[in-house]
């Protein structure tokens, strides 16, 4: 099994690496050698058990390199028991997906010899992550040599110490071989087909690999709504009163979309083994601070900080804070909307060439103005949540989702509900709808797909030009990829891919029964993001580590919820169209009464229409049955087989005796 990137240089490591260390230049060596001699410590004794060879870069003239840069590998006897560990689950020989052990490896597919080949790089670089995280501090009462770093018994080393900045940061390495095919049949060729999951996830992992499901699943969702809005936009875009049908249709696939996602969804997770998966127990985050308690869940001492403090941050600093935000972004709104006037006011007055160009520059401004506060809100809302102090990782991104998805949601959609339900301009409501899609997927393409390539690109030459002038003819493949990888901007998660994500479906389900090219152009966008995407993972980015998912998290909740605002949204719209009101002339309170009664009974159909279609595949819900039924048969086994062994040695100490 290859397990990571094969070099020749035996002067450099002894092993096959997968994962690189990097530790603070100015580093104690006391502090080093301990951390090192536990990493290599056995299991029993406490260590992580794994393999760690210390890089060595050649001297440099014009900076300094720094010598704190290891390689970390391991047994394969480590990786499989690791496997077991964890509580990954692979392929049984009946075809179910099973959790791996060790004293069952030759019951499992794909299981030959010693095991060469059965488990993924992204498997061994995620149980490598494990076995680092799971380091614990045993007696030590601080971080040799840093008397102030205090060590808790029972918590993780690493996290410690990265917290701190003594250990600067770990990453799992590239595959080069692996790369490469998997660039080739990814995005390295233009074709319309699907894209290879089951590559992305033996490579990146099941979390990345999902997020890419589910822009494929989203693309191809939205072909229906393309081609009916081509020719509807060609022949009747100037006809406001025809929009009623095409937001019927809106209505009816917003719905659609994501209950058959959820089941796509579980396809997958079942086929990688992460949907009965049980969650890990999870460990405080790294910047998590507090006064030395005790965890009545483990017993172990640790900082805890109180509930109360963290509600007073929230409510008397965060709230606030966003709120004062959504004004200020309500500010922004009306100032667009005087220069609209203005622009309108001057094409009135006087109509030609560029007076009617002058007509979308404020929605063009306006648009670039949504995209700077949505950057700066952005870092002020990661400050905010870490400021707050969340113990756990899941906490602190579920209250950065909340605070991140409203604020954008009325950064760029108040103007538009201003427009439709306000003004009541459906003019004009087209135009800002597609003048700030444009923009903005245009701004999101520069933004995260050409300026990271560059820079990239820049940043690749520099450290290939210093490492030809420093090792000459001599090549040193590993040296200089670690070089490299080093110096790769960090993934940071796939926040701002569902995030973008989220908006576009938000523009195509609330408001493109107006604009009915808006799917056609997120069709468009979501093509190129799959190409871009794949780049910026596979040379852009560092490798990230494998994230173990079932689904798409928090998103699902932020979808679904952006589905009920869409029928709500939707049917305000029929409700405001002539064609309709032409039926109430003289009573507006009834056609409001209608309207909302036909959104209640739509909106009933919808949780009806959750509720009658399984989350879960059938024939997927068979073989979980069946995996429970046989968990619980083996456990009666072996509940009966303890007691008969008791009841015999019993036996035999009477007759003994």
């Amino acid at each position: 099994m290859q397990l990571g990137l094969s070099f020749s240089d035996s002067d450099v490591s002894s092993f096959t690496p997968l994962v690189v260390l990097e530790l603070a230049d100015d580093t104690k060596a006391e502090a080093i050698t301990w951390l090192l001699n536990r990493i290599r410590d056995k299991q029993q004794n406490g260590g992580a058990e794994l393999l760690v060879n210390q890089l060595l870069f050649p001297a440099q003239d014009d900076q300094k390199s720094n010598p704190n840069v290891f390689v970390v590998g391991s047994t394969l006897q480590r990786l499989l028991n690791g496997a077991e560990d964890v509580g990954l689950f692979k392929e049984f020989q009946d075809g179910t997906m099973r959790g791996f052990t060790y004293a069952n490896r030759e019951s499992f597919k794909d299981f030959n010899g010693d095991g060469e080949g059965f488990l993924s790089d992204a498997e061994c670089q995620y149980i490598i992550k494990h076995g680092l995280d799971t380091l614990r501090a045993k007696n030590e009462q601080h971080v040799p040599g840093y008397p102030k770093l205090k060590l808790y018994p029972g918590k993780s080393v690493v996290r410690r110490l990265q917290s701190k900045g003594v250990l600067i940061q770990y990453f799992p390495l590239h595959n080069k071989e692996d790369l490469k095919r998997l660039s080739f049949s990814w995005y390295k060729k233009f074709k319309l087909s699907f894209q290879p999951l089951d590559d992305i996830r033996h490579y990146f992992g099941e979390g990345l690999a999902l997020y890419f499901g589910f822009l494929e699943y989203f693309t191809f969702a939205l072909v229906p709504m393309a081609l009916i809005g081509i020719p509807y936009y060609l022949f009747d875009w100037e006809d406001y009163d025809k929009y009623v049908l095409f937001a019927v249709f809106n209505l009816v696939w917003s719905t659609v979309f994501l209950e058959v996602w959820k089941r796509c969804s579980a396809t997958l997770a079942y086929g990688w083994g992460t949907l009965s998966r049980k969650k890990a127990f999870e460990e405080p985050r790294a910047g998590f601070h507090g006064a030395l308690g005790f965890n009545p869940v483990t017993g172990r001492e640790e900082p805890v900080y109180p509930s109360s403090k963290r509600q007073l941050r929230i409510y008397l600093v965060s709230v606030p804070f966003v709120l004062l935000c959504l004004y200020l972004s309500f500010y922004v709104m009306m100032v667009y909307f005087d220069m609209e006037f203005w622009a309108i006011n001057t094409y009135h007055e006087n109509p030609n060439i560029a007076t009617s160009i002058l007509l979308f520059v404020p929605s063009i401004i306006y648009a670039v103005v949504i995209e700077i506060m949505n950057l700066l809100y952005r870092c002020a809302a990661e400050f905010l949540t870490d400021w707050e102090n969340h113990r756990l990782e899941s906490s602190f991104q579920n209250h950065l989702v909340l605070k991140v998805l409203v604020f954008n949601f009325v950064n760029c959609f108040a103007s538009l509900f201003y427009i439709a339900f306000v003004m009541q301009n459906m003019v004009l409501l087209r135009q800002s709808l597609a003048t700030l899609l444009i923009t903005s997927q245009i701004l999101n393409q520069v933004m995260e797909a050409f300026l990271p390539y560059w820079l990239q690109r820049r940043r690749n030459k520099k450290v290939h030009k210093r490492m030809r002038r420093l090792m000459g003819d001599k090549e040193l493949p590993l040296l200089g990829q670690v070089q490299l990888e080093t110096e790769m901007n960090t993934y940071l998660g796939t926040f701002d891919d569902y995030l973008e994500q989220f908006l576009l479906f938000g523009y195509v389900s609330l408001f493109s029964c107006v604009y009915p090219l808006a799917a056609v152009l997120v069709v468009l966008n979501n093509i190129t993001e799959v190409y871009s995407d794949a780049f910026k993972m596979c040379h852009v980015f560092k490798r990230p580590f494998s994230e173990p998912a079932a689904n798409i998290g928090v998103w699902q909740l932020a979808f679904e919820t952006m589905s009920i605002i869409a029928v709500v949204t939707n049917c305000a719209l029929i409700g405001l169209s002539p064609q309709v009101k032409a039926y109430f002339p003289e009573s507006d309170t009834q056609l409001i009464l209608i309207v909302v009664a036909i959104e209640h009974v739509l909106l009933a159909f919808k949780f009806i229409l959750a509720f009658v279609i399984p989350d879960v595949p059938k024939h997927i819900q068979v073989k979980l049955a069946k995996l429970d039924f046989d968990s619980l048969e083996a456990l009666k086994k072996r509940v009966s087989t303890h007691l008969h062994i008791k009841k015999t040695n019993k036996k035999y100490f009477f007759v003994n005796f």
